[in-house]
């Protein structure tokens, strides 16, 4: 005799409640969205302890490892010595499941999802044709 109808119901409920939990494609893009723009925005405005706030913690640890120092001062020398640009104006977000790439007129930032929200993984970002973006702010 087999066990209960519902058992594989269950999972399948499951899953389908975690993943709604996680928004519609368009409100994710919208939520990539605002923390890029507030990144940028802490950026143009030299606020260290925004932009480390606003680091995935892989990235914020290998800035302060790269630097020696607190990520407030790691962040600082970073953007004097790589000039990041401003930004400009938003051209293209992708989103695959908790990573995402913003494309910016002058930039490109990548992203990943946490409990907090999204979180910076890589800024300063440049295409290479046939290689991975070269980025001046990273994660391990």
């Amino acid at each position: 005799m087999r066990g209960p109808w519902y058992g594989p119901g269950i999972g399948v409920l499951a899953v389908l409640t975690a993943v709604s939990a996680c928004g519609t494609l368009p409100e994710r893009r919208d939520e990539v969205t605002t923390e890029v723009t507030r990144f940028e925005q802490a950026l143009g405005a030299g606020q260290g302890e925004r932009l480390c706030a606003a680091l995935a913690p892989a990235t914020r640890e290998e800035l302060e490892q790269s630097a020696k120092t607190r990520c407030v001062e790691a962040i600082g020398q970073a953007i004097e010595e790589h000039d990041l640009p401003t930004a400009g104006a938003v051209r293209g977000v992708d989103v695959y499941g908790g990573q995402a790439r913003v494309v910016l007129e002058r930039d490109t930032l990548f992203l990943a999802h946490s409990p907090t929200g999204w979180k910076v993984t890589a800024a300063g970002c440049r295409p290479r044709p046939q290689r991975p973006y070269a980025c001046e702010i990273k994660g391990g």
